[in-house]
């Protein structure tokens, strides 16, 4: 595998495009002409940097992975405990990742089965759970006093999670009407930012929504 030592412009070109192809049309159906031809490469090239199309993909789903894992995952701060502080750095961080790889919050569809065995096995034995467009992980370590005392808890955080799930599909939408690169971040913080105080309002005791 070649495609580690491209220089990195045209190796981010190519992990763009591929990453784009195998999220949208899922790796039996994604073609890797039309992976070349956004990468603004020749086909006959990129196979000179990889060997054939499960190569890619699976290079993709590592490089991705990692990166995530390094970009995101490590860099969530496990100290705070306040739900919307934490959800709203992890859009942070998620808004720093689109600007480089504009389909990475999608990264989540390339675990999906497949008509091939050796990409499903693979797949089965490293995957892990990097959906961003799920809370799950930020909802398990929070400080649960600042909610209403009259609330289920866990149906509280249930709707919290179908309202993050809601607001990363608008995001998501408003990056491919308007292009990663031209997209309004602070736009999306402020919007973000009157999101969570009007959950605050739902979901948090009096005393607890000026906090």
């Amino acid at each position: 595998m070649n495609i580690s030592k491209l220089d990195e412009e045209r190796k981010l070109a190519i992990l763009n495009a591929a990453l784009k192809e195998f999220v949208t049309k899922g790796y039996d159906a994604a073609s890797t002409n039309i992976i070349a031809k956004e990468a603004g490469i020749s086909k006959a090239l990129m196979f000179h940097y990889v060997e054939n199309k499960q190569e890619l993909f699976l290079f993709v789903y590592r490089y991705f992975k990692q990166l995530l894992d390094e970009h995101y995952y490590q860099k969530l701060d496990t100290r705070e405990q306040e739900l919307f502080s934490k959800l709203r750095q992890s859009y942070l961080l998620q808004i720093d990742l689109i600007r480089q790889y504009p389909a990475i919050l999608e990264f989540d569809k390339l675990t999906e089965p497949t008509n091939s065995h050796v990409i499903n096995e693979i797949l089965l034995h490293e995957n892990q759970q990097n959906n961003l467009a799920e809370c799950s992980a930020i909802l398990d370590t929070i400080d649960e006093s600042h909610f209403r005392k009259e609330l289920d808890k866990n149906i509280c955080k249930q709707f919290i999670t179908w309202a993050n799930i809601g607001f990363t599909t608008q995001i998501l939408q408003e990056i491919k009407r308007s292009g990663a690169d031209s997209f309004d971040s602070e736009k999306i913080i402020e919007h973000l930012d009157a999101y969570f105080d009007e959950l605050r309002k739902i979901f948090y005791s009096p005393l607890e929504k000026m906090n």
